[in-house]
């Protein structure tokens, strides 16, 4: 009998018309093997008339959003360049969601800044605004001044309540830079996450919604901010026939190999939307049986369709009238699931008796070796049991993100924490939900699931 194909998280899948060759053919056959070209700017052009669809929603005085975008060697490269371009310096205070990847923190700290790091809201799992304003007017309180930016982050594609998080962020003179990393094509009341802020987030990693193989994006308000992200991003070399450099730039343009990929999967971007949220539903449904394993998902809602920025929120649970849209259409980059303390699950008595000695999870590069088999916050016994299980039958599961208030890099900057993110780090777990996750390899993943459940 063959051995089961490995079910990854999430894998890009190149579209059936091989257009990601076609574009990259081009690069090869003009020379355009450089961090510039044709294909980053027919990326950067495909990528602005994603994000500035918004329905029957009008913006901004054309009656339209006019969002520019850059086209980045990593999604962590465009945090770095949001912060920089929105004022961040050494010595600045930084708020970030703490229930998130790294990624959303460490660029605070190459700036010299400190992030202060937000707890989440249970029902989104992202930043609690309420929490926000408090961490806003105690910062103010004592150091003077208030934080330089706000990032928030949409978790595993779950879009944040940007409206409320804009309300805040405009009342204390802030600017917001939208970590979409994991949320690209997510809307909140109909509009697509990074396009609230001052600038918005985008990667296409190996593992996002669409890919360049590596690389990431960063949408800017306007022509005036997209020059400068510009400049930043190759060197900040002004126009003369040598090299003069006024500012410290950085060499942050995607390559033009890397953007024809991103062409030709932008033509398969919404079959990848459609197919996330479907295994989305099929998880809904094949596990809403089980006890004590529930499946995260958005929460419900309705908004009255508008022609201004303010929407209406309807306390309607069905799905959207003739003249209504959802208040959360999330990606559901991860599917995500929690599994309550009290369930047993097969072999959780043996969890953490080894110490882990390679990568886990899709991690690549030079490693530590584990000092312990436990830190002093990790997922609960079950949840570990139920991942090794997963692993074995070839299906890779992962806990969720592990909070950055209880990353040791983190231990001194400041935090307020109602508990949320660490109760969700102990019992939570992402499931597979790429393109290649067929139907019949959810109902695989969750018998997998069943039968493991004592």
């Amino acid at each position: 009998m063959a051995e089961r194909k490995r079910i990854y998280l999430c894998l890009a899948h190149m579209s059936e018309d091989g257009m990601e060759q076609k574009y990259v053919k081009e690069a090869f056959d003009t020379n355009w093997v450089v961090p510039l070209g044709p294909n980053v700017n027919g990326f950067e052009k495909d990528l602005e008339e994603f994000v500035n669809q918004n329905g029957k929603i009008e913006r901004l005085k054309n009656g339209s959003l006019s969002k520019r975008v850059v086209a980045l060697s990593s999604g962590t490269a465009a945090v770095h360049l949001g912060l920089l371009a929105a004022g961040v310096k050494a010595g600045d205070e930084v708020i970030v969601q703490s229930f998130t990847f790294c990624a959303s923190t460490h660029p605070v700290t190459y700036l010299g800044a400190t992030p202060v790091l937000v707890d989440s809201e249970p029902d989104t799992w992202n930043i609690d605004p309420e929490l926000l304003e408090v961490a806003i007017k105690d910062r103010i309180e004592k150091t003077g001044k208030a934080p330089a930016a706000i990032v928030p982050v949409a978790l595993y594609g779950m879009p944040y309540k940007a409206d409320r998080i804009m309300e805040i962020a405009n009342k204390y003179g802030i600017p917001v830079v939208e970590d979409a990393a994991e949320g690209f094509g997510s809307r909140y009341k109909g509009q697509v996450l990074g396009t609230f802020g001052k600038y918005g987030v985008l990667s296409f990693n190996g593992n996002k919604m669409i890919t360049t193989s590596g690389g990431g994006a960063l949408i800017t308000e306007d022509e005036e901010h997209w020059r400068e992200i510009m400049m930043y991003a190759t060197q900040y070399r002004e126009s003369y026939p040598y090299y003069q450099h006024e500012k410290i730039g950085y060499n942050y343009r995607m390559s033009n190999i890397c953007a024809g990929i991103g062409r030709g999967q932008m033509t398969v971007v919404n079959d990848h939307l459609a197919h996330h949220k479907h295994v989305q539903k099929m998880y809904e449904e094949l596990l809403a049986d089980v006890p004590g394993v529930n499946v995260h998902s958005q929460p419900k809602g309705t908004c009255s369709l508008g022609t201004g920025p303010k929407l209406e929120s309807s306390t309607s649970a069905a799905g959207p009238g003739p003249n209504e849209q959802p208040i959360y259409d999330s990606n559901y980059w991860l599917c995500t699931i929690t599994i309550d303390e009290d369930v047993k699950v097969r072999g959780q008595e043996d969890a953490y008796k080894t110490i882990v000695t390679g990568a886990v999870g899709g991690a690549a590069g030079v490693i530590h070796a584990a000092a312990s088999a436990h830190t002093d916050c990790e997922p609960n016994a079950n949840v570990e049991a139920m991942r090794v299980a997963l692993d074995q039958a070839q299906i890779e599961a992962r806990p969720v993100w592990k909070p950055m208030h209880k990353q040791p890099c983190y231990k001194d900057v400041p935090a307020y924490v109602n508990g949320v993110s660490e109760a969700l780090f102990k019992v939570g777990m992402c499931l597979p939900a790429g393109p290649y996750v067929t139907d019949d390899d959810v109902k695989y993943i969750v018998e997998t699931i069943k039968e493991n459940i004592l």
